[in-house]
């Protein structure tokens, strides 16, 4: 059976419940490898068991009240690579926003129960939250797109679509917000090669076990930025529900070692994570 979208405490809203993705929607995924299998962690997300568990997914947004594309959309976009925590109401999206500050962009309907596409897009903006927005929906008017772009959306597809679009272009967005257009990453003498998923310390490759690896992607994504213990652990630990945040600190000291006299570490800032810095 289809897993059900995040409720985010929310009483008196309801998961909408339907069959298997429609054939319409169906056809725009032509991943090979199938869907693999599904579940709900302790966050309510889907979870799909990633292809290389060394590299953190983005994590996203999917605001979409058609349960049938919500559930298929979850799981392919999943399967890309990308996770996906999916609510079905606008309410539940306001509040998963206002809530949590780690999602790298948001996918948003307009046609949402509750409060409508534009007014969570507004209330986002309103609260200076700049996280990429890309409007997803069936209204594909040019006053639409211009309304929407106008409030403040980063993109807009119109449905249906192919898989593959949608995908280019929330890296495109995100690569935007980040300011990281370069398909390397680097803080000092660090630097990861995204085609090669590869470290690399004064040019030599740097050994490090899949959970080293993906500890320190996230740093390196934004280096010189703090990340708390659970915003690394929602990216690394996706799919161990057991995990407390005490596991990062095992990593983060491993990973000093392995920096250790390379011009770049990890620093502790109290009370708000860790960062990675050069210098």
């Amino acid at each position: 059976m289809p897993s059900k979208p995040a409720q985010a405490g929310l009483d008196g809203i309801s998961a909408p419940r339907g069959g298997t993705p429609p054939v319409a929607w169906q056809s725009q995924f032509h991943g090979g490898a199938g869907w693999g299998l599904a579940s709900c962690n302790r966050l309510g997300r889907l979870e799909l068991s990633p292809n290389d568990s060394s590299i953190p997914p983005m994590r996203i947004l999917l605001a979409e009240d058609d349960h049938n594309l919500g559930t298929w959309l979850s799981r392919a976009l999943e399967h890309a690579g990308i996770q996906v925590e999916w609510v079905n109401d606008g309410r539940l999206a306001d509040r998963a926003l206002q809530q949590h500050d780690n999602y790298d962009a948001l996918v948003l309907d307009l046609g949402l129960p509750g409060l409508d596409g534009q007014a969570v897009l507004q209330r986002l903006r309103d609260r200076d939250q700049r996280l990429p927005a890309l409007i997803l929906t069936a209204r594909d008017s040019l006053d639409e797109r211009v309304r929407s772009l106008n409030a403040g959306a980063d993109d807009f597809l119109a449905k249906p679509f192919e898989l593959a679009e949608l995908e280019a272009r929330l890296h495109a967005l995100v690569r935007r917000a980040r300011g990281n257009e370069h398909p390397r990453l680097a803080c000092g003498a660090l630097v990861y090669d995204n085609a090669r998923k590869q470290f690399t310390l004064h040019g030599e490759p740097l050994a490090l076990s899949p959970r080293e690896h993906a500890v320190l992607r996230v740093l390196v994504q934004r280096s010189g930025e703090p990340f708390s213990k659970q915003q690394i652990l929602d990216r690394v630990f996706s799919d161990d529900e057991d995990v407390h945040p005490e596991a990062v600190e095992v990593f983060v000291h491993r990973l000093r070692k392995r920096l250790d006299g390379s011009g770049v570490r990890i620093t502790t800032l109290r009370g708000l994570g860790y960062a990675l810095e050069s210098g």
